[in-house]
């Protein structure tokens, strides 16, 4: 028998406070935690480590175009499902709950306004809807775009980001890589400018048509870049991939693309891109 006995423990059950979601996002790169609101501040970009968070089109719009000058075009196309496409879920579903989600009809925004005073036709690839995946409804507008730039006798700027083409579409897709090519070829034999800008990720179709096509392209810094995955390719050659295989850094390096530019530098560049086309423009004239 011992002489103490044991002492006697209750437990008290605490519930942890409830921390609010939403407030807080974490850099991929190098872990830091930061304030959402600072993050939009600054143009979803991380203060410290400048990593670029993918940007809504149509923020993206505010801060390429200038205020009130803005006028989109073909808002109302809406993607159709010839195919009756079912994977884990019925296609129709799936683009109900992308338009309920993002608040937009498909997967680019496009229209005409002005860049710094210069007109100009622009396209922008919204990530969040579908990863922005190419469909029919996405290679119109990106081709109405270019052609509202043939008409209007102005510059093209096309915002490129996508994981590739929608493959609930099928051979649909895979048509507006053509499609869009021959568009930006008839824009090309008319003498006017088109800039490609590649955000992260810029992939498959996409990357393999109107991205790759540009007079400049231009990319943001470590981007993801390229036809198919990393780890598709690793697979296929059975060979180790040098380190930033794929990043813009890397394709700046082997000059398949032109410049990278920071996204806060992003709207002074291309005024300055537009600028040098029109002088040229001139001087041929």
């Amino acid at each position: 028998m011992s002489i103490f006995s044991k002492p006697k423990y209750s437990t008290v059950q605490v519930k942890k406070k409830d921390i609010p979601t939403g407030l807080w996002t974490k850099c991929p790169e190098t872990g830091e935690i930061i304030f959402n609101k600072e993050l939009e501040q600054n143009w979803m970009v991380v203060p410290k480590s400048e990593y670029h968070f993918p940007l809504k089109a149509r923020r993206r719009i505010e801060l390429l175009i200038d205020d009130g000058t803005f006028e989109e075009h073909d808002a109302d196309l809406v993607s159709g499902d010839p195919l009756e496409f079912t994977d884990s879920k019925p296609y129709t579903v799936r683009m109900t709950q992308a338009q309920e989600k993002t608040g937009e009809k498909d997967a680019v925004i496009s229209g005409t306004g002005k860049l710094s005073g210069q007109p100009v036709s622009i396209a922008v690839m919204d990530f969040s809807f579908i990863g922005a995946s190419m469909g029919s409804v996405v290679g119109e507008k990106i081709t109405r775009a270019i052609e509202r730039g043939l008409e209007q006798k102005c510059p093209v700027i096309v915002v490129c980001a996508s994981g590739g083409a929608r493959m609930q579409e099928g051979i649909l897709s895979l048509m507006q890589m053509a499609k869009t090519s021959a568009a930006l070829k008839r824009l090309s034999d008319a003498g006017l400018p088109y800039i490609a800008v590649l955000t992260n990720p810029t992939m498959a179709g996409v990357m393999a048509s109107f991205a790759s096509l540009g007079d400049v392209i231009i990319a943001e810094p470590k981007a993801l870049i390229g036809f198919a995955g990393p780890r598709v390719i690793k697979e296929t050659t059975q060979q180790d991939l040098p380190d930033g295989f794929q990043s813009s850094e890397f394709l700046l390096s082997r000059g398949l693309i032109d410049q990278i530019v920071h996204r806060h530098e992003m709207k002074t560049r291309l005024a300055s891109l537009l600028n040098a086309f029109k002088s040229g423009c001139a001087k041929s004239a």
